[in-house]
């Protein structure tokens, strides 16, 4: 029976490969699936790390506006890469989203979260290794856990809300023929910076459990941890439910569409 990885974020018609279970094509979905995680929250656990402890290329060290745009560049670059090799999901709760609505097949939802996670705690693993123990000790490895003075509550909302923000663009871009397809790197990247724009400040914006455990599981800082699983699989799934059943309907956008009778249609 052939496996199809359907939530490609690159391809307009929305399939990335058909292989049979343990072929080249799987393996080559889990291992980009793995890779890409790792990358991601590896550029944003370091750059997070950077900027807690002062460290700078030349001149001022980084402050929060590299946090984000390391976010938006990384996972718009991962996108463009590798969305035809595994659908470029990397954060368990785009693949879950993409199931529910069955555009990913569930039967492989527990391996690529599996992977997801594993990238998530290598790479802060390698965020660790260099930068030394201050990279811990310090700054958590770029821990999302919540501000001073935020709930858990606040925090939770804060994570449903913004992984809205960005799995309503990816459902977009995965899902829908009308979408232009070259555009789905960019659009998703900018829709993650967003995202960390607005939750930063009250929660370091994690957006995707392997990037919020990943951190937290190495540097033992797990203050609002079950926050970075609940929030962004339940917002995920909301923005994913809500684009399949209520906006991705027909070829062409409906206010395109002109009335019998219309001046435009004579």
């Amino acid at each position: 029976m052939a496996v199809k990885f359907d939530a490609s974020i690159r391809s307009r018609n929305v399939t990335s490969r058909s292989a049979a279970p343990g072929s080249k094509g799987v393996v080559g979905a889990y291992l980009g699936e793995f890779i890409g995680t790792f990358i991601l929250v590896f550029a944003i656990t370091a750059t997070a790390t950077s900027a807690g402890l002062r460290h700078a290329i030349a001149g001022p060290s980084y402050g929060s506006l590299a946090i984000v745009l390391v976010n938006g560049l990384a996972l718009a670059a991962l996108v463009g890469g590798l969305g035809h090799i595994c659908g470029a999901h990397f954060n368990p709760a785009v693949t879950i989203a993409m199931a529910v609505i069955r555009r990913f097949p569930w039967r492989h939802v527990t391996g690529y979260v599996a992977v997801q996670m594993i990238g998530g705690i290598l790479a802060a693993l390698a965020t660790w290794a260099i930068h030394g123990n201050a990279a811990r000790t310090v700054t958590h490895l770029g821990a999302t856990n919540p501000a001073p003075g935020v709930g858990d509550g606040r925090a939770l909302l804060v994570e449903i809300l913004i992984t809205f923000v960005l799995v309503f663009v990816v459902t977009a871009a995965a899902t829908d023929k009308r979408f232009p397809a070259p555009m789905a790197p960019l659009v998703v990247g900018f829709a993650l910076a967003t995202a960390v724009f607005i939750g930063g400040p009250s929660d370091g914006a994690a957006v995707n459990p392997a990037r919020g455990l990943g951190p937290m599981i190495v540097s033992g800082s797990f203050s609002g941890w079950w926050v970075s699983i609940v929030g962004p699989v339940v917002g995920g799934v909301l923005a994913a439910v809500v684009y399949h059943r209520f906006i991705r309907t027909g070829e062409t956008p409906a206010v395109a569409q002109e009335p019998k009778g219309s001046l435009a249609a004579r």
